[in-house]
C-alpha cells in the first residue's frame, strides 16, 4: 500500500476558513443559518465551520447555528451489518423550519450517506434550503448529489480510499490521507 498525505492540519484550517466565507457570502450573512454535522467526522467540522462563522459575524453564537443529524436509519445498507450504532440527533431549540441547513460532512464518495442524512432531515422539519460543505470530494457518485462548498476535489480511483483524522475523534493530527493499492506506476 502506497499512503499519500493531501491535507495537513494548516491547509484543513485554509480550507475551512474558505468555507465559512463561502457560506456566508451565499447565504448572505448568518441570518437563519444552521449546520448539521453528520457523524462522525461531520460534527467537529461543522462545529469548527460555526466558530469561524462567529469569529467573522458580529453577535453570532456558534453553539446556536450547529448541531448534529445522524443518518445511520435511513441508510439504504442497513442489512450489511457494518453500520455503527446509531448518535442522537442534536437539533438547536429554533429547529430547523424555514432555516438554510448546510449539512457537513468529511468525505463525499457515493452520495448515499448523505441521501440519507436528507431523508433524515425531513424526520425534523422542513428547511427553506439545504445545502452541502465537505472537506473532501472524491468523485464516483451513485446518486445525483453534488456539494455546494468544498475544501478539496480529490479525483481518486476507486480502489484507493481516502483517510480523514481529526483531533476531536481520531487522537490524531488533522491530515486527509490517500491510499493506493501497491503496484501501478511506483
Amino acid at each position: 500500500m502506497r499512503t499519500a498525505e493531501v491535507f495537513d492540519a494548516s491547509e484543513i484550517s485554509r480550507a475551512l476558513t474558505r468555507i465559512a466565507h463561502e457560506i456566508l457570502e451565499s447565504n448572505k450573512g448568518a441570518e437563519g443559518l444552521l449546520l448539521l454535522g453528520i457523524p462522525t467526522r461531520g460534527v467537529p467540522l461543522a462545529q469548527r465551520l460555526a466558530q469561524r462563522i462567529s469569529a467573522i459575524e458580529p453577535g453570532v453564537s456558534a453553539d446556536k447555528i450547529v448541531g448534529s443529524i445522524d443518518a445511520t436509519m435511513h441508510r439504504d445498507d442497513l442489512n450489511t451489518g457494518k453500520l455503527r450504532p446509531a448518535l442522537p440527533t442534536q437539533l438547536p431549540e429554533s429547529g430547523i423550519d424555514g432555516r438554510t441547513v448546510v449539512l457537513v460532512d468529511d468525505v463525499l464518495y457515493s452520495g448515499r450517506t448523505v441521501r440519507a442524512a436528507l431523508d433524515a432531515l425531513h424526520d425534523y422539519g422542513r428547511p427553506q434550503a439545504v445545502r452541502l460543505a465537505v472537506l473532501v470530494d472524491r468523485g464516483h457518485r451513485q446518486l445525483p448529489i453534488r456539494a455546494d462548498f468544498v475544501g478539496k476535489n480529490l479525483p481518486t480511483s476507486a480502489e484507493e480510499r481516502v483517510t480523514v483524522s481529526l483531533s476531536e475523534t481520531d487522537d490524531a493530527d488533522d491530515r486527509v490521507v490517500i491510499t493506493s493499492p501497491a503496484g501501478g506506476d511506483e
